[in-house]
């Protein structure tokens, strides 16, 4: 898998995402930072890479389990005003729609824990190693 960001025009901090085949999406900044506030901006990315792999999570688990889930969804409230300190708080509310159990919805909810964007955020060991070069990548 390979993703490649470009400027999408000189004197902005607007990108350009493209990554295998598909369509491209874009990020920015928010005007605080001196973007137009025109798409979503990394940390937005990185909440919902958390989001959506909980939501699959756990509608993988209730179809594997054959559970009466017809859909779920994801709000994820982030907390960032202690950022440059290292903390930096989701808050994850999940809504399960479906006649499910109580246990049904519980275990539903423990399914969701497991999602490996929620490992990786919070045990796994990232190792990220940046070259630069002139001209495009």
């Amino acid at each position: 898998m390979s993703i490649l960001i470009e400027t999408e025009r000189e004197g902005t901090l607007r990108q350009r995402i493209v990554f295998n085949d598909h369509e491209a999406l874009y990020a920015d900044a928010p005007a605080s930072a001196g973007g137009e506030e025109s798409a979503p901006d990394p940390h937005d990315y990185f909440d919902i890479s958390l989001a959506t792999c909980k939501a699959m999570t756990v509608l993988m688990y209730a179809r594997k389990k054959e559970m009466p889930l017809d859909g779920v969804s994801v709000r994820v409230t982030r907390d960032s005003s202690n950022e440059r300190d290292g903390q930096y708080r989701l808050q994850v509310d999940i809504g399960l729609i479906g006649d499910l159990s109580a246990q049904a919805r519980d275990r539903l909810l423990e399914a969701s824990e497991q999602c490996p964007i929620q490992k990786l955020m919070t045990s796994g060991h990232i190792e990220i190693e940046t070259h630069a070069h002139l001209g495009g990548a």
